[in-house]
């Protein structure tokens, strides 16, 4: 729900060189708390632009995972006893053991062995809204088995430098596509993050013309963004704020749309005319959405308009101490999940996103259960965490599935979630870019 400010970060430092903003934003993410584990990887890849480094990216071990009940969210198929090998950070086989049986031959001397015996495999979840700035944040969002995730935006472009990371330090970071700076109005000490953006600081009303929009989109892109993150109507969780009111209309949403080139545009939007302003400007997806009308809806089936409801973010308003958020909380989760069944119903595609902000995190785990709780099936929960996100972010090929050539990204659970959504909350272990980052004592 975006209850947090997208600037409240501290500024870099104002000597920073351009070409130095990448590894800047990576210091800030706290790079020098590597674990032990990790420094050696820290100490090849700390060069401003690794495009230059002359050391050589971190290839994990091969792996063998054997014993669990192999789940495709795809088909909704289950192969109990089964077995999924992984080498070079990709899957070489997955299956039953005769299917797997020459995989398994070829890496047997050097592979490490997971026991999945009585848990459910699957591929690494997806958690489509996240806003990671930290080290300690990909971590935890890692360790609740999203490997996989879409940025809604950082500070100072954090994201771009967390995308970085797994080529060189694998299991460090989720898989991360970054949406770099928030394209809105107010940038605050954002404007920092690079010294191509000091020309937006002098806008009296903030960035607003579709030349600014379009300038603003650009060099995100430039800096490494591969989504991009807009809104239509202001925060529901910061109280001051009313998320009903017009940000940006359809006119300069579709300026930021046609700069954003092939980076996929995802909008923060509560009101119906701001979501519809969003959905036919032509933006990727629609995220919080909480008063999309049927009409929208409509329309988001025939565009192939995804939809992002956050609603696990949104029904923790209620709980909120402040008297305003909480009757937004109350009010706004019903009406959201019906949303969520209408548009289903009308062939929307629905994706979990928890909008985690920080170490305050929600496991995506949790979010689907919420998707489930709102009229969706286990197997389409299953598939918001895993296959719809990955054909929204265009790696369906390599994300979402545990088929031979799809990244080495597992998840083990410890019940079974085609039965109950509620079991992908229960991670036993989880396996990032082919590294055990968390096992079940």
């Amino acid at each position: 729900m975006c209850t947090h400010d997208h600037d409240a970060l501290p500024a870099p430092d104002a000597a920073l060189a351009r070409r130095s903003v990448i590894a800047g934003a990576a210091a800030l993410a706290g790079i020098g708390l590597l674990p032990a584990s990790a420094a050696a990887a820290d100490s090849r890849s700390r060069a401003p632009e690794s495009a230059h480094y002359k050391g050589q990216p971190q290839s994990p071990a091969p792996m063998i995972i054997e014993g669990g009940t192999l789940v495709d969210p795809d088909t909704g198929d289950a192969v109990e006893d089964a077995v999924v090998v992984l080498v070079d950070g990709r899957v070489a086989a997955a299956g039953d053991r005769q299917s797997t049986r020459r995989a398994v031959a070829s890496v047997a001397d050097r592979a490490t062995v997971v026991d999945a015996t009585g848990r459910f495999v699957l591929p690494g979840l997806v958690d489509a809204h996240v806003h990671a700035n930290a080290l300690e944040d990909a971590r935890l969002i890692l360790s609740h088995g999203a490997t996989t995730v879409r940025s809604g935006s950082s500070s100072f472009y954090q994201d771009v430098a967390l995308a970085a990371l797994p080529r060189w330090a694998p299991g460090l970071s989720p898989r991360m596509h970054a949406a770099g700076l928030f394209v809105s109005p107010e940038l605050g000490d954002s404007v920092l993050a690079d010294p191509a953006l000091a020309p937006l600081a002098a806008l009296s009303d903030g960035v607003r013309e579709a030349s600014d929009l379009a300038y603003l989109t650009r060099n995100n892109v430039k800096r490494g963004a591969t989504v991009i993150k807009t809104r239509a109507n202001p925060r529901a969780g910061l109280a001051e704020q009313d998320p009903l009111e017009l940000v940006y209309g359809q006119e300069q949403i579709s300026a930021i749309v046609a700069a954003s080139k092939k980076a996929g545009v995802l909008c923060h939007a509560y009101s119906a005319e701001g979501i519809d302003g969003a959905v036919r400007a032509g933006v990727r997806s629609i995220e919080h959405g909480v008063f999309v009308s049927e009409a929208t809806l409509a329309e988001m089936a025939k565009r192939g308009t995804a939809f992002t409801p956050t609603l696990s973010g949104i029904a923790s308003m209620a709980d909120s101490t402040d008297p305003v958020l909480a009757e937004r909380g109350r009010e706004y989760t019903p009406v959201l999940q019906e949303a969520i069944r209408a548009a289903a119903e009308a062939g929307v595609t629905v994706v979990a996103g928890t909008d985690s902000f920080g170490t305050d995190v929600t496991p995506i785990g949790t979010e689907a259960r919420w998707l489930a709780e709102a009229g969706l099936s286990p197997l389409q929960a299953l598939r918001s965490v895993t296959t719809a996100p990955a054909r929204l972010l265009g790696v369906e090929r390599s994300v979402g599935r545990l088929v031979r050539g799809a990244q080495a990204d597992v998840v083990l659970l410890d019940r079974d979630p085609l039965a109950d959504a509620a079991a992908l909350e229960a991670v036993s272990a989880v396996v990032a870019q082919g590294v055990l980052v968390r096992e079940a004592a």
